[in-house]
């Protein structure tokens, strides 16, 4: 017979909050690890949620231009991130943007052209779920590009990026670092939740076979394009409700918004969680 505790219809009926309802999972001496964990992740969530909502309001009436760039291997957790940091937002003054492969067009054309007319207007975050760095690690990985468009990029990205800070964009780029086991076991989740199931490609498949390739062009990428003025700050994303909290708390923590002072959690990023990026011997991907 089954003796382990539970909780009733009565127990939720008698608690009005989260925290009443974590006395009575005590009282019981139910295993509370996982309850508290997910009951924390959503109360920080919803604090960090309203002070998402304040910088827009400031970016907005400064005229502040954001990019926010959200780049890693596949199933990092990029999409999720996007999604709990506009979650909120305003779409007046938010966009989101996914760009499909280039055109016909696009592909004679200056590679980082399409990219600008997707930069911030006046007053406007978006957000880049990948971005140009497509030509720094995935394309050449799937040989997307030829040698030297990858060179002639490499050589231009800093550059690009250079202009875009002296005009006074505010440009953060994130890269989501999982483990190659991590991403396995995301990928069969994927195959098995017909939810998202759409998100499973064939490229995807190809990049637990190519895991090593896309860590040499990954750290091409960060020796060359990781600048004073434009650093990449590296989330260690295993954990994905925990990389989401401290995302966000990076993005808040760079700008002085009205209101700030009375947030109701702390602002300031898990340093074991974000780190600008350094050449490390200890990595997971």
């Amino acid at each position: 017979m089954d003796e382990t505790p539970k909780l009733t219809l009565e127990d939720f009926e008698k608690a009005t909050s989260n925290k009443e309802l974590l006395a009575i999972i005590k009282e019981k001496n139910m295993p509370i690890d996982k309850v508290y964990k997910k009951l924390f992740y959503q109360e920080e969530l919803r604090k960090l949620q309203i002070e998402l909502v304040k910088l827009q309001q400031w970016i907005s009436k400064n005229n502040k231009r954001v990019a926010i760039i959200f780049e890693g291997r596949d199933a990092a957790g990029k999409g999720g991130n996007i999604r709990r940091f506009a979650e909120h937002l305003n779409p007046r003054s938010m966009r989101l943007v996914a760009l499909n492969k280039p055109t016909e067009v696009e592909r004679g054309q200056w590679y980082f052209r399409r990219y600008i007319k997707e930069l911030p207007n006046p007053g406007e975050i978006v957000f880049f779920d990948r971005s140009w760095y497509n030509r720094a690690v995935v394309e050449p990985v799937m040989g997307f590009c030829t040698e030297s468009q990858y060179n002639n990029f490499m050589v231009q990205v800093p550059e690009f990026e250079h202009m875009l800070y002296e005009d006074g964009l505010v440009l953060i780029k994130f890269w989501f670092s999982i483990s190659k086991d991590e991403q396995l076991s995301r990928f069969n989740a994927r195959l098995e939740t017909p939810l998202k199931r759409w998100k499973f490609s064939p490229v995807d498949r190809e990049g637990q076979k190519l895991w090593d390739k896309y860590s040499h062009y990954k750290e091409q990428m960060f020796s060359k394009t990781h600048t004073s003025y434009s650093p990449w700050i590296t989330v260690r994303a295993n954990d994905k409700k925990i990389a989401r909290l401290e995302c966000i708390r990076y993005v808040l923590s760079k700008f002085e918004y009205d209101g700030k002072d009375k947030a109701l959690t702390t602002l300031l990023p898990d340093p074991n969680i974000i780190t600008r990026y350094y050449r490390s011997s200890r990595q997971i991907d």
